[in-house]
């Protein structure tokens, strides 16, 4: 690997002559900028606007632009007689446990290479040092025309340096929380952990690029002359409605993608909630028991009734079939002892 610094680590008065590598790689496929109507390439020309031609690399070099727009040349020279310890250094400046760093000051990450044979023994030294106290060194260094943060830990046999963002680089995040008053209940949280649980870990060395893979097909397909690949459809998403509902699914859907049975999202309920948990069940089958019974006594209540209702309504009928006929008995009567009378009263 080419080496993009060379300089020491300083570690109180010991000196190891050390080459910053790259310890990372950019696998993005990069495109060119073309012109649409004939495909010829877009370039950019470093041109001096003084002299209206373009230049070549090794006529450009550094310049400060003053307030007033002046232009103030900075040679390497220049740079080199920096009133700086860490112009050529890696000035190891403490130790810390690693879990003091905040993963957003987190930059580029190097490795650092021995400078040489007589190196071998203090960069041994300091990373069996290191390995041992299992904590980091924070560093200070100076990389491309600024002075940086780094921080030094063990990868295997090799010591690798995290470029670290300075502690006021870093923004608070204010603005970036709900601002509503949000709670969420146990029950949902157990189906988030349920849904944890069933996703479960994965190995990171699994994880694969699915962009760039598809990317490099629809290219060598045009290379080809061939269509490209159709997409699959977009997966429909809608609104979470019902938070609980989307749990659930998630969990069974998860299941469904590891072979297991879409059986019913297993709910693992807090450890001090249980017994309040069970309660309410128990009361639920006594209030079942209770309103069977309620509605038993309701249906005896209501059948006695009806009988009641049909033996009052045979006796009123009864009673008034018996007085329609002494009703009628007394108007005959009545009829008979007038026309007596009035046979009576012509003779």
């Amino acid at each position: 690997m080419r080496s993009i610094w060379n300089g020491a680590i300083s570690f109180g008065l010991v000196s190891i002559p050390i080459k910053l590598v790259n310890a990372t790689e950019n696998r993005s496929i990069a495109f060119r900028q073309i012109h649409t109507e004939d495909g010829g390439r877009i370039r950019y020309r470093k041109v001096c606007e003084l002299e209206d031609r373009e230049v070549t690399q090794a006529e450009i070099g550094k310049g400060y632009e003053d307030a007033d727009g002046t232009i103030i040349p900075i040679t390497d020279e220049d740079l080199s007689h920096l009133p700086l310890p860490t112009a050529k250094t890696i000035e190891i400046v403490a130790f810390v446990p690693a879990e003091r760093i905040d993963p957003l000051q987190m930059d580029s990450a190097y490795y650092l290479a021995a400078g040489g044979a007589p190196a071998a023994k203090p960069y041994t030294l300091l990373r069996e040092a290191l390995k041992r106290s299992q904590k980091v060194a924070i560093a200070k260094y100076a990389l491309r025309g600024r002075e940086r943060l780094g921080m030094l830990r063990v990868v295997e046999d090799a010591i690798a340096m995290h470029g670290l963002l300075w502690p006021d680089e870093v923004r608070a995040p204010e603005g970036v929380a709900p601002d509503a008053h949000v709670t969420v209940n146990d029950k949902e949280l157990d189906l988030a952990d349920a849904l944890m649980d069933t996703l479960g870990e994965i190995e990171l060395d699994d994880l694969h690029d699915e962009y760039r893979e598809a990317l490099e097909e629809v290219v060598a397909a045009k290379a080809a002359g061939e269509a490209p690949p159709e997409s699959p459809e977009p997966a429909k998403s809608g609104k979470v409605l019902d938070l609980m509902a989307a749990l659930e699914k998630s969990v069974r859907a998860a299941k469904e993608s590891r072979g297991e049975e879409p059986a019913e999202a297993e709910v693992r309920s807090l450890p001090q909630r249980k017994t309040a948990r069970a309660a309410p069940k128990q009361a639920a089958g006594k209030k079942s028991t209770a309103a069977t019974k309620k509605a038993a006594a309701k249906k005896t209540a209501s059948s006695a009734k009806k009988s009641t209702a049909k033996t009052a309504q045979g006796a009123n009928k009864t009673a008034a079939k018996s007085t329609a006929k002494s009703t009628a008995k007394s108007t005959a009567k009545k009829t008979t002892a007038k026309k007596t009378a009035s046979r009576k009263r012509t003779a």
